[in-house]
């Protein structure tokens, strides 16, 4: 089974940019999404003609932020799908979370809470570390009753020096602050293992996102912040994992993992 993890930072800019043509090459069996920025309603009429894929679409009011999409190969068995936690419904109106669950597994596709300005630091930091504790619980609560879990995202957060391009200039930067890396490792010391550094653990300069300014992707300067997650007792199932970073069409790359199904 290949499974795709892309933030195209707006699923109709994208689209003008090969997404179709890119879907159709690689063929995966399930591609999550994160920053869809489009109504559901806008991308079926506008942008979307793969007619073998059911999806998942998680949207609200206005078409400019977060939202989540998972589209998955209409011969899955796929038992039942959400888009948020029950016990959080700011989360849930934030449009931050899609969910499918086959027999084998289940399958988390979230966008993790960003900020962008010092003036949002002390809100959005309190509503990114609750929304870390969340997950971890939720996740934990999956684990325990006997599921397997893989979690894709974009994280929003890069989790060690291995990961960024330039550690040393960014201590004290968004998205690298040692209170935010700490959740990730809490998150990881919870059953779970980031299946790029377990497959690569000394690789670098592989990145996932890349500003547009100062010319950072054809330089190669800038941060791995998409994942893909499982809980230890599934990581025999994964075969491949690979950051295609060839692939244009948005600031971050897609994340391609192959398990065994």
């Amino acid at each position: 089974m290949k499974i795709i993890t892309w933030n195209v930072n707006g699923i109709r800019a994208v689209v003008q940019k090969w997404f179709k043509d890119f879907v159709q090459s690689e063929s995966p069996d399930i591609i999550c999404i994160q920053e869809t920025k489009a109504f559901e309603d806008q991308f079926l009429k506008e942008v979307w003609n793969l007619d073998w894929y059911h999806y998942v679409w998680h949207a609200w009011t206005t078409a400019w932020y977060a939202w989540t999409a998972i589209f998955y190969k209409k011969e899955l068995d796929i038992l039942n799908w959400r888009n948020h936690f029950d016990d959080v419904e700011h989360f849930h109106s934030d449009w931050r979370i899609t969910e499918i669950k086959t027999p084998d597994f289940v399958l988390l596709n979230w966008y993790f809470p960003n900020w962008w300005t010092r003036a949002d630091w002390t809100e959005m930091l309190t509503y990114k570390l609750e929304f870390y504790d969340k997950i971890i619980d939720y996740a934990n609560k999956l684990v325990s009753s006997g599921e397997n879990v893989i979690i894709t995202w974009d994280f929003n957060i890069c989790h060690e020096e291995i990961d960024i391009a330039r550690p040393k200039e960014n201590e004290d930067s968004i998205w690298f602050l040692p209170i935010e890396r700490a959740k990730v490792t809490e998150l990881l010391d919870n059953w779970y293992i980031d299946v790029w550094r377990k497959f690569y653990p000394e690789k670098r300069d592989v990145y996932s996102w890349w500003s547009y300014r100062a010319w950072a992707r054809p330089r190669n300067i800038w941060w791995r912040i998409d994942y893909f997650v499982v809980n230890k007792n599934f990581l025999d199932k994964v075969t491949w994992i690979e950051y295609m970073t060839q692939i244009m069409g948005s600031d971050h790359c897609p994340v391609k993992l192959e398990i065994k199904w």
